[in-house]
């Protein structure tokens, strides 16, 4: 009888060995705690932003020539009306020399003929004077008349001839001007391509040819950036918005939407896009940027505070969470109906209540409606 008492007891340490190691094991989950804040509706760029300058000119010459003049170099802030760069036009400046000797010489004649003019005037009404008294024949005043006359239109001859040769000079000066590169505003020099004594071309059209000055004003950014095109009938101007960027890691620069594109942009392998500006709020951030660094737009949509609110992360297709149950430490699921949403937080209009807890690590094998889970401990600072 003993020996068969035994023999039950081992049975049962070994059923219950063998329960012990067999039985499930808890599943190690993130948990998140359901509470109230503030959830906003947002949407966001798909490929990165830039930040670009309000007024921003790529310069080459109207002619091509030799660079004789270079005033500047890459970074120096000029002021609006500065030359910047001239080629060689000796040529055109000995012509409006040659002009301006035309025009000396015409108003020295007009000088001449004029005065001409005005003796011819005064010796005709001398004429007419003596051929009312009888003294001269009639033919003898016609004759004068006539001369009167022909000296005046010689004297309106020459004064065209001074401004036909004002007009060559301010001809070859702006033939001249054609050979300059003048600052169409305040700004800095981002950029020159070539060097004193080369050789420059225009950019004719249809030829992607570097220009020869990039001029930028700092003083006034913006942020450009490609929104999807399902989210163009949410966007106007006016709307908040925040920007980030690379250079400023974990800094938001907040801003407002000043442009909408009123057409989409279809570009080859890409999705289809509709271009965003906003302005930056704080005048202050401006100077801390530099034009071309790589941005991302955040537009508010909608906003509600001090709602019941779960991190997006937690939820699965169909609008479902998964609940803990600290009681039995398994999973349920849940349905909820939800409003606003973005990336981080979704509102919770009915389903949950604050102090539930729900899954935010779903990728992890096992986890489901009714598995057994304990909830895992939360890195050290955070």
């Amino acid at each position: 009888m003993r020996r068969i008492v035994v023999v039950l007891i081992l049975i049962a340490v070994a059923g219950s060995t063998f329960w012990w190691f067999s039985r499930p094991k808890p599943i190690a989950v993130q948990l998140a705690e359901i509470g109230h804040g503030k959830v906003e509706a947002s949407i966001a760029n798909t490929r990165a932003g830039t930040v670009e300058a309000c007024q921003r000119t790529k310069m080459s010459p109207i002619i091509g020539g030799r660079i004789v003049y270079l005033g500047v170099k890459e970074g120096d802030h000029v002021k609006k009306g500065q030359v910047l760069m001239r080629l060689w036009n000796d040529d055109q400046r000995a012509q409006t020399g040659v002009a301006q000797k035309q025009v000396e010489t015409a108003s020295k004649h007009v000088k001449e003929v004029c005065a001409q003019a005005d003796n011819a005037v005064r010796e005709a009404d001398r004429s007419s004077r003596l051929r009312a008294r009888g003294f001269i024949s009639e033919g003898a005043e016609d004759k004068a008349r006539s001369e009167a006359e022909s000296r005046k239109a010689a004297c309106a001859a020459a004064r065209a001839e001074v401004g036909q040769a004002s007009a060559q000079v301010n001809l070859s000066t702006v033939q001249q001007r054609r050979t300059e590169l003048v600052a169409p505003f305040d700004g800095v020099i981002a950029e020159i391509v070539g060097e004193l004594g080369e050789y420059t071309t225009p950019s004719p059209p249809g030829v992607a040819t570097p220009p020869a000055i990039d001029l930028i004003d700092p003083t006034c950014l913006y942020i450009k950036a490609p929104m999807d095109e399902v989210d163009a009938p949410k966007m106007r101007v006016g709307q908040i918005a925040r920007v980030t960027l690379d250079a400023f890691h974990g800094q938001i620069f907040p801003a407002h939407v000043r442009r909408v594109a009123p057409y989409v942009q279809a570009v080859e392998k890409q999705a289809r896009t509709v271009d965003v500006e906003a302005s930056l709020d704080r005048p202050a951030d401006i100077p801390r940027m530099l034009v071309g660094y790589s941005a991302d737009l955040e537009i508010v949509l909608d906003s509600h505070d001090n709602v019941l609110r779960v991190p997006t992360s937690a939820l699965m297709e169909g609008g479902r969470v998964l609940r803990y149950l600290p009681e039995s430490g398994k999973l349920e699921e849940v349905q909820l109906k939800t409003g606003i949403a973005n990336w981080e937080f979704t509102e919770v209009l009915d389903g949950l209540k604050a102090g539930d807890r729900v899954v935010l690590s779903l990728e992890r094998e096992g986890v489901k409606a009714g598995a057994l889970v304990r909830p895992e401990d939360k890195p050290a600072g955070k």
